[in-house]
């Protein structure tokens, strides 16, 4: 816990003082009372329960006072709130290589099946879009709340040649930022850039040629909580833009890039079209996006697996932890002990403390 005025704890030095100013009080009306009345008198009177409950209003009254004076110093905690990603995009690799068996029925099937059981999950009034990429990406569901369309939308997904991860992550930032100036001309372009000049630049000298004036200021990685892009791919990357580079992008504007990695690393040897060829799982690269985002990587290596990174995906993206200012609690705990403080002396002793 964190205070954004901790010069009011030094008010925390008062509770001892009342304290021992309570217990002097104390002594002294024992004291008075023996001048007019016995010992035994006094002790009959009071009988044990009495003693002990004339102790609890005051003792309410000064954890009040302390929750009081905690809530005064501004304290920041960490603590679970819902999530404020209102979008979230499902990049989904649909080339040849997501037929492999490695994760049965076969990692395209898989993926499928798990990503419809984690949109069962998600909150009503979180809005996903799907990307699917192979060769190429292409927006096959734009962001909605219909469950239908969505799992109708995985549903027809057809496996087709090469793999360009990077593509998927810049198209899926190009849904989320329709005015950012990020479009599939922009994303090939980006791959005949000159020597030295980044993605990003590439992306600004394309909305300059197109007269478009807003300049682009980079937010800090994984700041921007309004969406989050989920890329579930084998992580063999064949053809497109680099997926470090589209990483880059993605962190520039504060977008989180959960990786899901689908299949073993040993991976297996498949027939595709007459062709064969070994598809393994390429988890460094999926760790690289991940940490570029200030995300994670989850490894899928079976179906069960999958379906678990999932379930752990819809409680990440929906329940956050944040640092929070709780002064507004402490205050709430504050009234609530000082109002069962007075109305317990009320009740027992017909006064307020």
């Amino acid at each position: 816990m964190t205070f954004l005025w901790p010069q009011f704890l030094w008010l925390m030095l008062a509770i001892p003082v009342l304290v021992a100013v309570y217990v002097w009080l104390l002594g002294r009306k024992k004291k008075m009372a023996l001048r007019y009345a016995s010992l035994s008198i006094v002790r009959e009177a009071m009988g044990a329960g009495q003693s002990f409950r004339r102790h609890i209003p005051p003792l309410l009254f000064l954890l009040s006072l302390a929750a009081m004076l905690v809530a005064a110093s501004r304290p920041f905690a960490l603590i679970s709130l819902p999530s404020q990603n209102e979008t979230i995009m499902l990049a989904m690799d649909v080339s040849g290589s997501m037929r492999a068996t490695d994760v049965l029925p076969n990692r395209l099937v898989a993926s499928q099946n798990a990503a419809k059981a984690f949109l069962a999950e998600l909150p009503h009034q979180v809005r996903v879009g799907i990307v699917a990429f192979a060769g190429t990406a292409a927006v096959v569901q734009p962001p909605t709340l219909n469950r239908e369309d969505l799992t109708t939308a995985i549903d027809k997904f057809q496996l087709q040649r090469g793999t360009a991860i990077g593509n998927g992550i810049v198209v899926s930032l190009a849904e989320l930022f329709p005015d950012a100036g990020i479009d599939l001309e922009s994303m090939q372009y980006g791959r005949d850039r000159p020597r030295g000049t980044s993605l990003d630049q590439s992306l600004a000298n394309r909305a300059d040629a197109r007269n478009v004036k807003k300049e682009f200021i980079p937010l800090a990685p994984g700041s921007y909580t309004s969406a989050a892009i989920i890329l579930l791919t084998d992580g063999q990357r064949t053809t497109g833009i680099d997926s470090l580079d589209a990483a880059k992008v993605a962190a520039d504007r504060g977008v989180r890039v959960y990786t899901v990695g689908v299949g073993t690393v040993e991976g297996e040897t498949i027939g595709f079209e007459g062709w064969s060829m070994r598809v393994k799982l390429d988890e460094e690269t999926l760790k690289s996006i991940a940490r570029a985002t200030q995300a994670e990587y989850f490894y899928a290596g079976t179906a069960g697996d999958l379906k678990k990174v999932y379930e752990t995906l819809s409680a990440r993206l929906t329940v956050e932890k944040k640092k929070t200012e709780i002064s507004g609690l402490l205050a709430l705990v504050a009234a609530a002990l000082a109002l069962a403080s007075a109305a317990l002396s009320l009740l027992w002793f017909n006064r307020i403390l």
